[in-house]
């Protein structure tokens, strides 16, 4: 039975989303912060009664000694059955998952107990069950790193990121490489590019005077941005469902034209808030710091963030808040969609990646900061040093940086108004710019970031200070003050390869300052070298959106690499695999396979896009035009035909590069053109006939959940 447009069901769940809005408060998001996270007070309350010191766990040495092992482990293990845990997993992320593989991760669950002779079960989990497992990674993508016949596949605890409990489960976030060492997930790269990381800048430091207190780490805040949509009209979408973006759909006669849904006021009348309140409260018992929640700029299209935190962590983090929004959402009646552009002629979605650089132990010290590099080291000329590599190393490998977001849901949403273009520029602001020229040019001033005062013209607010440097949105990677900005990152990701490319990139540049260094040359001659070389080519201030600073961009020589299959071919090029393996982050036979990997993904998403869409035209599309007897159903027929073949070309194409470019000229060529088509016959054919949902039904959650007085109350 239906009643205002909404199921039982449906109204069913609008009471539940009220009634959480209604119970939920302040005290009960922040009870038990932490708690189903085994790491600070949480763990060693267990720790200590294992006779092990507090802190044991923010170090790796407990790993090497099978003794302490095994009682890290039984801590684990009174943890977990005290949560009414019995089975625990190592989790581990594969290759190829982003924007089809739910949760993004791999597991297996295991007992937490074993049987005696008599048949009872018996608690158990011993330091080799925490550290280590073996399992079967003959059908994960590997890019012809093993085969069928060399199937072993080896997980091991990451000690950098905590243990955590989810329902009956036990997560151990864990590495996972094949039997012969090849990495076969995303998060081993990582690891090593914070080695490779650590390592040199701590070097360079050192030979600038200061010793950073136990060495240095990339820290990570990722802003999560995604839509919220009726699960009801979600199930009539086929390409939703399987491929996560609308391959067709008229306009709304509305969008986001009038900037009325970014940061809007949260609406109790639909449930998005309380999906939103329930999914932070899982997330803060998991010691997720989620911290920013607002609406974005296109209708039903939110944004998450947390609060900074070392890179493996934060991605981890992020995995399982993707997971908890999307699980969340269907208890809510909504669908999460994290797919970068799921919707045409409004905004997609990013995941923008905020990166510094800072010391491990005692008070911050963020070495993109300047006072607090400045005041931690007693000098003026790391800060500029420091900068001026970064700013090579974006202008020598601003490839790999777009390699890094050659991700299928970037080829709609780059440059589009809504995320930079595939030009790899940086921003710096005038100050920061003015600064580092005149630090070139010999200049030994201490860098004093501005303010302006900004008067409200009203007598009761006083002025307000306000840096000196406005915010560019344009640019693909500005620098925020104290870290940079990589915004052209894409929703669906996960974002281990954006973080061991500006890892691995960086500690290159630190590697080749250090060189100089200790060859002789004086360290601000190095530092006013690169700014000279770099700067004048790579840092850009102004609007990136404008054709005409693209063009002069392009002719400057800064990296420009519109196809995002071109982009996924930068892995493999020499100068990429000599980086790579010289920074011990990935041998050339690991490069090659991720861009196999990456290229078959790509063809991959393109196939299921074209087999949603031919399903569509003849199940709900052609019959529709028929009954209706409007809109060119000859045309509409011939693109069934049309698509049908140009995915046989794909797949007669054996070359993995041609394949792939193939799939780009029939996503965003053909399969644009056949959807001006339908899009057209869609606003022909009476909405009694139209049997997909709509951008109208699927968009504004506000308008149409038709929610009446009784659907939240009790009876």
């Amino acid at each position: 039975m239906l009643r205002g447009g909404r199921s039982v069901v449906g109204r069913a769940l609008l009471r539940e989303s009220s009634r959480a809005l209604q119970v939920r408060s302040v005290s009960s998001l922040l009870d038990g912060y932490g708690e189903n996270c085994f790491k600070g007070a949480v763990a060693d309350a267990y720790l200590t009664k294992q006779g092990l010191p507090p802190g044991l766990l923010k170090g790796s040495e407990w790993m090497t000694d099978v003794a302490t092992a095994d009682k890290v482990a039984a801590g684990v293990l009174e943890w977990a059955t005290e949560n009414d845990a019995t089975v625990f997993t190592h989790v581990f992320q594969p290759l190829g998952a982003s924007g089809v593989r739910h949760g993004l991760a791999g597991q297996v669950h295991n007992a937490l107990f074993r049987f005696d002779d008599s048949g009872k079960p018996i608690w158990d989990l011993k330091g080799k069950d925490l550290l280590k497992g073996e399992t079967d990674g003959s059908s994960y993508p590997n890019g012809g790193l093993r085969g069928t016949h060399r199937a072993g596949g080896y997980v091991c605890l990451d000690p950098t990121s905590p243990i955590y409990l989810r329902g009956d489960t036990i997560f151990i976030p864990s590495c996972f490489v094949s039997y012969y060492g090849h990495a076969l997930d995303e998060k081993t790269p990582l690891l090593r590019s914070s080695d490779a990381l650590d390592e040199q800048a701590t070097r360079l430091l050192k030979l600038l005077g200061y010793d950073p207190p136990g060495g240095v780490q990339s820290n990570i805040g990722l802003e999560q941005e995604f839509f919220l949509i009726p699960r009801d009209q979600y199930v009539r979408r086929p390409d939703l469902q399987l491929a996560g973006r609308t391959v067709i759909g008229a306009d709304a006669p509305r969008g986001q034209e009038m900037c009325d849904h970014y940061m809007a006021a949260m609406s109790y009348a639909q449930p998005a808030l309380a999906c939103l309140q329930a999914a932070q409260q899982e997330c803060y018992k998991l010691g997720i710091p989620l911290r920013t929640r607002h609406r974005e700029v296109a209708p039903n299209q939110y944004e998450v963030a947390p609060l900074f935190g070392t890179a493996t962590t934060q991605i981890d983090q992020n995995i399982v808040v993707m997971q908890i929004i999307e699980e969340t959402a269907a208890n809510y009646g909504m669908a999460a969609l994290f797919q970068e552009k799921p919707f045409n002629n409004i905004n997609g979605s990013g995941k923008h990646n905020n990166w510094s650089i800072g010391v491990k132990e005692g008070p911050p010290v963020n070495l993109l900061n300047v006072k607090q590099i400045a005041d931690a080291s007693g000098s003026h000329e790391i800060f500029p040093i420091i900068m001026a590599a970064i700013i090579s190393a974006v202008d020598v490998h601003g490839d790999l940086l777009r390699m890094a977001i050659a991700s299928p849901g970037n080829d709609f949403r780059l440059g589009a108004c809504e995320a930079p273009p595939a030009i790899v520029s940086t921003y710096l602001g005038d100050d920061m710019t003015a600064y580092l020229e005149a630090f070139a040019n010999g200049s030994d001033a201490p860098y004093h970031p501005n303010t302006k005062m900004l008067e409200m013209g009203i007598k009761a607010v006083p002025p307000l200070e306000v840096p000196a440097e406005d915010r560019n949105r344009t640019s693909p990677f500005p620098y925020g003050g104290h870290r940079f900005e990589f915004r052209a990152v894409g929703s669906a990701q996960n974002v281990s390869l954006v973080n061991t490319v500006l890892n691995t990139i960086t500690a290159d540049a630190f590697k080749q300052v250090a060189d100089d260094i200790e060859a002789g040359k004086a360290p601000k001659a190095v530092g006013e070298a690169l700014i000279k070389k770099h700067l004048p080519k790579v840092v850009f201030n102004g609007d990136n959106y404008d054709e005409a600073n693209q063009q002069m961009l392009t002719d400057r020589g800064v990296w420009r690499i519109d196809s995002g299959v071109d982009a996924i071919c930068r892995y493999s090029d020499p100068k990429n695999t000599a980086l790579f393996e010289s920074m011990n982050v990935l041998t050339a036979e690991e490069c090659h396979a991720r861009e196999s990997i990456m290229l078959e993904h790509y063809v991959g998403t393109v196939e299921i896009e074209v087999n949603c869409f031919v399903d569509m035209l003849n199940q709900h599309v052609i019959p529709a035009v028929k009954h209706a007897n409007v809109g060119a159903l000859e045309d509409v027929q011939q693109a069934v035909v049309t698509l049908e073949d140009a995915l046989a070309a794909v797949h007669a194409e054996d070359d993995p590069k041609a394949k792939a470019d193939l799939a780009r000229v029939l996503r965003l060529e053909t399969m644009v053109d056949i959807r001006a088509t339908i899009d057209a016959a869609e606003k022909l054919v009476p909405a009694d006939l139209w049997t997909l949902a709509t951008y109208s039904e699927l968009l504004f959650l506000d308008q149409t959940t038709n929610a009446v007085v009784n659907d939240f109350l009790d009876g």
